[in-house]
């Protein structure tokens, strides 16, 4: 039936056994659908109060990836080059040689040794006892704990202390370069003591109690690393669940203005929760829970909810105005949108699931979890919605409306002028300039695109805003020490007790300096670096001396007093550590790029270089991880839509009237993340695909109106007009309703949901004008009637938006 037919207007003359087998089955027992969809409302409602909100740094890495197996397999000989924290205390008034200050770092310290998660053999600051020095003095070369013995906090003892920590090559590390602050660094271990995993927010809330604690006594203290970023942006969920809240107010109230009907923009709001209560009931069924990427994830789901919602909605209000029974109406609507809404729930599935590609857990459990929204939906807008306003039906008012406006014959409809302004994009000079338009915007959307780079592109945490405390903290230590604590380490295999042999040191060495020459490299540490050292000590610290040369003795004897950070206790691993100026994604791909390029020339069977641990190589496996997924998520989410669109329309016309815009608002949407600053990471990644999977669904449905009105031997123009009129209004309603939703979010204190916002507004806006603007005017040049192909229409089936 097209949306022009008349329905039944009697009940006693529509046939319950008429329509399909899955129309009998649950409109003959509207009451079983009803009651079972309570019961299990009830049933994951209880589940998700069960729901939590965790975070692993485990599952945000990739860790098949090589560089993360190399460093996993060696994991235990690296110690803190993982998951870690810095702690920076600063002295306000003065410098860290103070004995009121040493006090407060001591009890800080002793704090958190306790705190469970912390792998307290390589925790490290002042002290602790792994924290030693090495130098020349007169009687030789020397070393020691980096707290003299006996130490009281005299004077004398202060004045040792500056000598140690002097001669340490700690400056820039652990002590600050003007010596007003020191660290402790605190690495962590995947799980505690317990075997639990780390609950981040737990340990963020007891880091910031012993944050007001010892500031309360005077000091100032900087928290940075991956379990403060984590804890601040669950700190942030109670924002989220604002303007989570906020976006539900929007889209209620903007359906409303569209139905004038309080009943039936209840039931498409509720309807849209329960799938959220379903989504969120079944994670933890399943042992999933959500973490601060997958927050979002709801509000897609509501989103979608929505817009299919409502479509049924609009659909029972037509037929309602045209006279039929709210049970036929309900019937009929369900009959006309329940495959083409199903067809568009399986666009927004596949663009969830290409995300499955991403070998990162944390982006693979998102789309898992959204893949069951997008699931539950097709049971909940499909299905109950429609049941629900059989029910219910509309009130007449709103019916009438629906019919006046939807009835194209009325030159003074509401929004006639518009719609018409809208079809004129089928005639030739306009549908001409609109391609002309669209096809400079997707050329100069791809030139910009180009320039999109991978990963961080500023210091600190990007998730964050630049004001946040978290970064503020990042700026203070950053400037103190004069490097990040971004480290990228190398780690060197050798045979069992050959991490000293002269030609292995050698090419460490080599490497050494040559990463001393690259730009965004501050510092290196290695067992080569120590051996200039030692030797330069030994011979009364002569810079002549300064050298590495060819003694296997020498070598052995200063491997044998080094630190075990330098070589492991088998002396078959070293560790090269390079200390970089940031983590920005041009300083790690030129740093790594180096170190393959080394490997690839110097690897041999006593010694291979294997890149890479620290917090730094890690960020870089994932980037490369993330540069290999990123266009072939793409490839696959518009692989699957053609395909669909293919399955739809039968048509390779209407498949490229249908993909092209889409395909357009892709380029300008990366060109819009290189103005705003903004790289493709673990964050953003997964807005690129859902604004395709779910931005396909204005095409789809205008276009399959567009197709049936074509092939019953209308004009373009007519066919258009007619789509517009029958779904137009729901395209634009849902359009810029959505997008109003989500650019509240730029207010939010997590700059990673303003972003998202941004984006998000942004793909909704430019995916409604493309349905309505550029599809049309393709149309003109490929979809003429005589050139329309077989689309298969189920008889009576009229799409719908989702």
């Amino acid at each position: 039936m097209m949306p022009s037919s008349s329905p039944v207007l009697d009940s006693a003359r529509f046939d319950p056994r008429s329509g399909s087998l899955v129309e009998r089955v649950l409109f003959n027992h509207r009451w079983l659908v009803v009651a079972l969809c309570a019961l299990i409302t009830l049933l994951l409602g209880w589940q998700a109060t069960r729901l939590q909100l965790q975070a692993s740094f485990e599952k945000s890495i990739p860790v098949s990836h090589p560089y993360i197996a190399n460093y996993l397999s060696n994991q235990n000989e690296l110690s803190g080059l993982g998951n870690s924290v810095r702690i920076v205390v600063a002295q306000p008034e003065g410098d860290i040689y103070d004995a009121k200050y040493l006090d407060t770092l001591r009890r800080l310290n002793d704090a958190i040794f306790v705190l469970p998660g912390v792998d307290r053999v390589g925790m490290k600051s002042l002290w602790t006892p792994s924290t030693r020095w090495f130098g020349v003095t007169e009687e030789g070369l020397e070393g020691g704990p980096m707290i003299p013995d006996g130490f009281d906090g005299g004077a004398s003892s202060l004045q040792q202390l500056a000598a140690n920590v002097a001669r340490s090559g700690e400056i820039g590390q652990l002590v600050a370069r003007d010596a007003r602050s020191s660290a402790i660094f605190v690495p962590l271990l995947a799980k505690d003591a317990q075997g639990r995993a780390i609950d981040y927010a737990q340990l963020s809330d007891q880091l910031e109690a012993l944050r007001g604690k010892f500031e309360s006594e005077g000091v100032r203290v900087h928290i940075t690393g991956f379990a403060k970023i984590v804890g601040d942006l669950i700190d942030g969920v109670r924002a989220v669940l604002v303007f989570f809240a906020i976006a539900v107010l929007i889209a209620t109230a903007m359906v409303f203005w569209y139905t004038r009907c309080i009943r039936s923009t209840v039931l498409v709001v509720l309807a849209s929760l329960v799938a959220v209560v379903w989504q969120l009931g079944l994670l933890p069924l399943l042992g999933f829970a959500l973490d601060p990427y997958s927050i979002l994830v709801p509000f897609l789901v509501f989103a979608i909810g929505m817009s299919h919602g409502a479509q049924k909605m609009n659909g029972i209000m037509q037929d309602i105005g045209r006279g039929a029974p709210k049970l036929v109406a309900a019937r009929f609507t369900f009959r006309r949108l329940f495959l083409a809404g199903l067809t568009a729930l399986v666009a927004d599935a596949v663009g969830f699931a290409v995300l499955l590609v991403i070998d990162i857990q944390s982006i693979r459990e998102l789309a898992i979890a959204a893949s069951l929204g997008v699931g539950v939906l097709i049971f909940t807008n499909l299905i109950l919605l429609p049941i629900l306003l059989s029910y219910t039906g509309v009130s007449a008012k709103a019916a009438a409306r629906s019919l006046r406006d939807e009835n194209a014959s009325l030159p003074a409809a509401q929004g006639g002028r518009l719609w018409r302004v809208l079809t004129r994009f089928t005639e030739k000079r306009w549908a001409t300039v609109t391609v002309m338009v669209g096809l400079l915007l997707g050329i100069g959307g791809f030139a910009a695109s180009t320039q999109l780079k991978i990963g961080d592109l500023d210091p600190g945490a990007p998730e964050l805003r630049a004001d946040s405390r978290y970064n503020r903290d990042v700026a203070y230590v950053n400037a103190a020490y004069g490097a990040s604590s971004d480290v990228l380490a190398v780690m060197v295999r050798t045979p069992p007790g050959q991490c000293s042999h002269y030609d292995t040191l050698n090419k460490v060495d080599s490497l050494e300096w040559q990463l001393r020459q690259l730009k965004g490299v501050e510092s290196t540490n290695t067992l080569a670096l120590l051996n200039r050292r030692v030797l330069s000590g030994l011979n009364e610290g002569n810079p002549k001396w300064y050298e590495f040369i060819a003694n296997q003795d020498m070598l052995n004897t200063a491997t044998a007093s080094a630190p075990r950070g330098l070589y492991n206790d088998a002396c078959s691993l070293l560790t090269v550590y390079a200390y970089l100026r940031d983590h920005k994604a041009d300083t790690l791909a030129g740093v790594v790029a180096h170190v393959e390029q080394f490997a690839s020339e110097n690897n041999s069977a006593q010694a291979e270089f294997l890149l890479a641990a620290g917090s730094a190589g890690i960020e870089a496996a994932t980037n490369i991880v993330v540069k290999d997924a990123w266009r072939k998520m793409l490839f696959l989410v518009y692989g699957a839509v053609v395909i669909l669109c293919l399955v739809t329309f039968r048509s390779w016309r209407a498949v490229v009237v249908a993909v092209l815009p889409l395909v357009v608002t892709s380029f300008l949407a990366e060109a819009l993340m290189v103005g705003l600053g903004m790289g493709v990471k673990v964050a953003t990644l997964p807005v690129i695909a859902l604004g395709v999977g779910i931005g396909v669904d204005y095409a789809l449905y205008i276009l399959s109106v567009t197709l049936a009105e074509l092939r019953q031997g209308k004009s373009l123009a007519a066919a258009y007009h007619r789509a517009l009129l029958f779904t137009g209004k729901v395209v634009m309603l849902t359009g810029v309703t959505l997008a109003i939703g989500v650019i509240t979010w730029v207010g939010s204190p997590i700059k990673f949901q303003a972003d998202m916002g941004l984006l998000l507004a942004f793909m909704f806006l430019w995916n409604m004008l493309g349905a309505l603007i550029l599809l049309p005017a393709l149309a003109h040049f490929l979809l003429k009637p005589a050139a329309v192909e077989r689309v298969v229409v189920e008889t009576g089936a009229t799409p719908a938006l989702a």
